[in-house]
């Protein structure tokens, strides 16, 4: 189960990167212009807020760390984006690796930035912080349609 883990989110990578690249050739005030009818978030917000997810749920629930989430308005280019999700990229390996003897043991644990406790496997984490990117990503380029652009093909797989 381990390598198949590992090919997908290598595919979830090449989606993301072709979101990137799709986002590169925005003019760079647009990824911060806000957007009405998303809550007045704008596309940045909502890439560091996917970003946050996966520390949340894999590196704090999953890996015990306490890493503190970014703040979008510290993010001052895509640049800044592709930077945290080179982090999120390494601490998914280490995930990946450390529960690679069983993605179905229960996790029993506090869910810090909720105060709650939880009860959930390495796969029902790995599941969630990927579908919830991906609906994020839908959201990313239907705003980016509200800003005038055309979206590209950002699928898995893309033709």
């Amino acid at each position: 189960m381990y390598q198949l883990l590992i090919a997908q989110y290598e595919m979830i990578k090449g989606a993301r990167h072709a979101l990137f690249s799709y986002c590169e050739n925005m003019a760079p005030a647009d990824l911060f212009k806000k957007v009405a009818t998303f809550n007045n978030s704008c596309i940045i917000d909502l890439l560091v807020h996917n970003a946050n997810t996966y520390i949340g749920w894999l590196q704090n629930f999953g890996l015990d760390a306490a890493v503190p989430f970014y703040e979008s308005g510290n993010i001052r280019n895509l640049s800044g984006v592709k930077q945290i999700f080179e982090e999120v990229d390494r601490f998914v390996a280490d995930f990946l690796q450390k529960y690679s003897d069983n993605y179905q043991q229960k996790l029993t644990k506090i869910v810090r930035h909720r105060g709650t406790m939880a009860t959930l496997t390495p796969l029902e984490l790995f599941t969630h912080v990927i579908t919830h990117e991906f609906h994020h990503k839908g959201q990313i380029l239907t705003m980016s349609r509200a800003l005038g652009y055309i979206p590209v093909d950002t699928d898995v797989i893309r033709t």
